[in-house]
């Protein structure tokens, strides 16, 4: 079935799964239900008619408020990993590098490399370590990696001097950035290795500590201290090491909960995630929240539509999808859209929430299967297929954001985020 959308945009990128006819440069619109306001060039959008729409502007915009809120003086970390929250490592990072971003932040060297090779030529910082045997691609590829482990300055010492003069000056040393566990207890040294680490790195020529960090476990938890303990740990082991001779370089900690609400954490860089995609975390207490919607007024970056492929009335009493787990309690007219959660639509909204149709709410009913999800627009009439349905986004005055979904399910913005399809098209407007 052929999805024939109004599309135009100055600037767009797109996936793998993308098929276009006559242009680079599209997005999704919706001439009918005034989704998107009609635009003066179409083409056609042949495929499956779910697809996502990712609001460069909103990123950009979501930036300058951290910005803003933080401080120009300090350093921005964009936290780029898992395909930037799977929304498009390679087109946000090129949006965000030109606005003047300064550090991107990967999980491993082919998140780094990936970037490289698409242009970007800042600074790339990969947060959970490497893998031995992997430091000369990193060095290769100038991606900057994290020490988190006292041995790990050994490997990347090793590969420094066998690579003298090829990826950089040879008078330069290969820089790395240390990580150090203050709380969470995943990865980064402990406090009682600062020492060891420090004699260690004096043995290490070609190699030099660029940065100093750790990572909050809880820092939207006001009802708790958590984050001061690990703030206060931290700052102990920063000044050790000063102590022992050692600047520990660029001082970072401040994740997306910090940037947001503990201003003593901001030292000289922040490492923004899911704020530099429009969603805030949920804080405690609830109030919290309020008090930082008005500080930093974020725009959503994502909308996941898809369109109305089937329509069935189904009389009361009857089962609608696997293990019949909705059975209608009236005459019902079910919708059918052409997605499922193999492209964004979890599995555990089954029978929960919302999409919108034409400016109206209508439920999710059913279990979400893999390709296909089923709602009830009894009390939408005027839906038909071809309608475009808002899974996540605005129709009109109405919207559905995923941080919203999140809370319902009881899960985090970042995991519905990155549970998009592959095969999903993405339109970056």
């Amino acid at each position: 079935m052929a999805c024939h959308l109004q599309l135009l945009l100055p600037d767009v990128y797109l996936n793998a799964a993308s098929k276009l006819v006559d242009s680079d440069f599209v997005r999704a619109a919706n001439k009918e239900s005034g989704i998107l306001k009609t635009m003066p060039k179409a083409i056609h959008f042949e495929g499956r008619p779910v697809w996502a729409e990712i609001s460069l502007k909103a990123i950009l915009h979501n930036l300058r408020v951290i910005r803003r809120h933080v401080g120009a003086q300090r350093k921005i970390l964009a936290v780029v990993k898992s395909n930037a929250y799977g929304l498009g490592a390679v087109p946000i990072s090129k949006a965000l590098q030109k606005a003047g971003t300064e550090w991107f932040g990967v999980t491993c060297a082919n998140e780094g490399i990936e970037l490289r090779e698409a242009g970007i030529r800042k600074r790339i910082l990969v947060l959970t370590g490497f893998w031995p045997g992997e430091e000369k691609r990193l060095i290769r590829n100038q991606l900057t990696p994290t020490v988190s482990r006292v041995d790990d300055l050994q490997h990347i010492e090793r590969a420094a001097k066998s690579m003298r003069g090829k990826s950089r000056g040879k008078s330069s040393r290969v820089p790395f950035h240390l990580k150090i566990n203050t709380g969470m207890n995943r990865l980064g040294i402990s406090p009682d290795e600062i020492d060891a680490f420090c004699l260690a790195l004096a043995d290490c020529p070609h190699i030099r500590l660029e940065g100093t960090y750790t990572h909050f476990a809880s820092a939207e938890d006001f009802t708790a201290e958590q984050t001061a303990v690990q703030e206060q740990l931290f700052r102990d082991c920063l000044d050790r090491m000063r102590a022992l001779g050692v600047s520990p370089g660029i001082v970072h900690m401040a994740n997306s909960g910090a940037i947001c609400a503990r201003p003593s954490t901001w030292g000289d860089m922040v490492r923004p995630g899911a704020i530099l995609y429009g969603y805030h975390q949920s804080f405690d207490p609830p109030q919290k929240k309020q008090e930082v919607m008005c500080a930093m007024p974020l725009e959503p970056c994502l909308s996941l539509r898809a369109r109305i492929i089937s329509l069935r009335e189904v009389p009361a009493g009857q089962a609608v999808g696997y293990g019949a787990r909705f059975v209608t309690s009236r005459p019902s007219r079910i919708a059918v859209i052409n997605a499922g959660y193999a492209d964004g639509i979890v599995r555990a909204r089954t029978n929960r929430g919302w999409a919108l149709v034409r400016g109206r709410r209508v439920p999710l009913v059913g279990t979400i299967s893999m390709d296909l999800t089923m709602l009830d627009v009894t009390d939408a009439p005027d839906a038909k297929i071809g309608d475009v349905i808002t899974i996540y986004g605005k129709d009109g005055q109405a919207s559905i954001e995923v941080s919203e979904v999140a809370r319902e399910i009881g899960t985090v913005t970042s995991d519905l985020l990155c549970a998009l399809g592959r095969r999903v098209p993405k339109f970056y407007l």
